[in-house]
């Protein structure tokens, strides 16, 4: 879909400091009606308890704008943070979707986990399964689905007029790119990715999933395609695929998984949900022994 200068989305970024993770709220200033992309549902390791305060602060955001929400979107099953996704469904009634090759990750999650075999895998826990090239309207603002595999093997990116919501596949140009080494991810796919990202108008913003400031410094969280060609460390122009493989396996080889990962990817393959609650009423979280390095 080609975009005008009137399909320029309003923006507003909500930043969860705990996990370094951006949510967004986009609007169509012409008609109120609005997206969510990438809702955290905070969690807290050491209690086992979540709360809902980030979203509810999209919630309050949403109602003081005055804006109609359409969709509720995840752009990959996160490693990090659990997904708001059906909280805010249920608060808004806006459907909730996510890209179609989710199903490649909970058949790998569900042998992770040594789920039982009945656990569903077809992605019936969201109500959209998006397509590459898929396209729908939110207000008078046209949105694109591409597929964007690499950090994860079901990530898409969400291109919304003339703003790109890439979540886990670039950081800020200063921090380069995001990992690759999770399981389902490649290096390779996430070059070929960003390469096709790039390739969008060079005015297109570009909003990323992650940022990591000291404490009281405000989260960058949004960068031109002409800015990240320019400056962007790991794949700004000049720097071959070759390069960029050995620049981003080097880096991952040294990192650890992310904190809540082992709890994070068991709620998020179930759309953002907790295991069915056991006899007790309670819901339990499993972590499989030894499968992971250390390091």
């Amino acid at each position: 879909m080609s975009t005008t200068p009137q399909h320029s989305p309003v923006v507003r970024a909500f930043f969860d400091r705990p996990t370094g993770s951006l949510q967004y709220v986009f609007h169509d200033p012409a008609t109120l009606r609005g997206a969510i992309i990438d809702p955290v549902w905070n969690y807290y390791p050491e209690a086992g308890a979540v709360t809902t305060e980030s979203a509810d602060e999209i919630l309050r955001y949403v109602a003081e704008a005055g804006l109609t929400i359409d969709w509720v979107l995840d752009t990959h099953p996160h490693a990090d943070h659990f997904s708001a996704g059906p909280y805010l469904k249920e608060k808004l009634g806006a459907p909730h979707g996510i890209g179609e090759r989710v199903t490649g990750v909970q058949e790998l999650w569900q042998k992770l986990y040594n789920l039982p075999q009945d656990f569903p895998t077809d992605g019936r826990q969201w109500d959209r399964l998006f397509a590459e090239g898929d396209t729908f309207m939110v207000g008078e603002i046209p949105v694109r689905v591409m597929f964007s595999p690499g950090h994860t093997l079901a990530s898409i990116t969400y291109v919304a007029g003339d703003a790109a919501f890439v979540h886990d596949t670039l950081m800020m140009p200063q921090s380069g790119t995001s990992r690759a080494d999770f399981p389902g991810g490649s290096t390779e796919a996430l070059w070929d990715s960003i390469r096709a990202i790039l390739d969008l108008p060079a005015q297109t913003r570009i909003y990323v999933g992650h940022d990591y400031p000291p404490a009281g410094v405000d989260p960058q969280y949004m960068a031109t395609v002409a800015e990240h060609r320019l400056t962007n460390r790991h794949v700004k122009d000049g720097i071959s695929k070759q390069e960029f493989i050995a620049t981003r396996s080097a880096r991952d080889a040294t990192l650890k998984l992310p904190d809540r990962m082992l709890e994070a990817l068991q709620v998020n393959i179930r759309g953002g949900r907790l295991p069915t609650p056991e006899a007790d009423g309670h819901s339990y979280l499993r972590k499989p022994i030894g499968r992971f390095d250390p390091r």
